[in-house]
């Protein structure tokens, strides 16, 4: 198979996070990059009370992030694809928030890409930012909120605490995002997120186009259980998406479990993935 996955992932997560999946992928023949986005992976910073004992200032100082872009993301999208096109086939497969960046990075340059993913991922066909679905009745049940601290424009970031002392707090955030993997492996997977989301990454608007983004083939993997980004928001997506650009509509697939299926089923998501590149 000479197709490569190009695995761009959500807020607070890295590429390492993707690691199990990339195994699967292997064991069927397919061939992955992971990337980590600007402000994330093992040289995320960190406030500087993060790592110290309690805290200090970590709902008050601002971010090293703060000043990061959708634009800055999309670019080190587009810079790892430019590297890719030796490969018959690019596919880029985005991860809740990456959503936004990968959209804009396929805006930005739709010949390097072959067929794009949403991993229950912002689709901002319709609407352009992140915050405009997060808001919306569709997403009022989901568990997320409560979980960042701080208030996000002064930080210039939306922050969560993954070190939190609190084990209600920890236990929120595994609902949250992983309910479906066991408390015990939790305990140390959360251990690996980073606490920053740089502020643009939600606020900032994207415009996509019928000729750049909207030719390109597109799937979503829908997470019928997701307690994060819920289904129905979801379905909201694919929705608003076909009709903005009817031409070329999604095909939707279903995975059941959490908003995390790397972490709890990656030969699953592995397998799914590849379906995406049936012609």
């Amino acid at each position: 198979m000479n197709t490569i996955f190009l695995l761009v992932h959500g807020a607070w997560h890295s590429s390492a996070h993707f690691a199990e999946t990339q195994r699967e992928l292997a064991a069927r023949g397919a061939t992955s990059l992971a990337l980590d986005l600007p402000g994330h992976g093992f040289a995320a910073p960190h406030p500087t009370g993060y790592l110290t004992p309690g805290q200090p200032g970590l709902d008050t100082e601002k971010s090293a992030l703060a000043t990061v872009t959708m634009r800055d993301n999309a670019d080190a999208i587009v810079q790892a694809l430019q590297g890719l096109r030796r490969y018959n086939q690019v596919v880029l497969v985005s991860h809740s928030a990456g959503g936004g960046p990968a959209s804009l990075a396929a805006e930005l340059a739709p010949h390097l890409i072959d067929r794009q993913v949403y991993l229950s991922a912002f689709v901002p066909a319709a609407r352009p930012t992140f915050h405009d679905y997060l808001s919306t009745p569709e997403q009022a049940s989901n568990k997320g909120g409560g979980l960042t601290i701080g208030d996000p424009a002064e930080l210039g970031a939306f922050r969560i605490n993954p070190l939190s002392p609190d084990p209600d707090y920890i236990e929120r955030l595994r609902i949250a995002y992983y309910q479906d993997v066991p408390a015990e492996y939790f305990a140390r997977w959360h251990l690996s997120l980073s606490p920053d989301l740089p502020l643009a990454v939600a606020v900032e608007p994207i415009t996509l186009s019928r000729e750049a983004w909207g030719r390109i083939p597109r799937h979503f993997i829908r997470l019928s259980e997701d307690q994060a980004l819920t289904p129905a928001v979801q379905d909201l997506m694919i929705t608003e998406a076909d009709q903005a650009m009817p031409a070329n509509p999604f095909t939707v697939h279903t995975l059941p479990g959490s908003h995390s299926p790397f972490a709890a089923r990656p030969a699953a998501l592995a397998q799914t993935l590849l379906t995406t590149t049936v012609q």
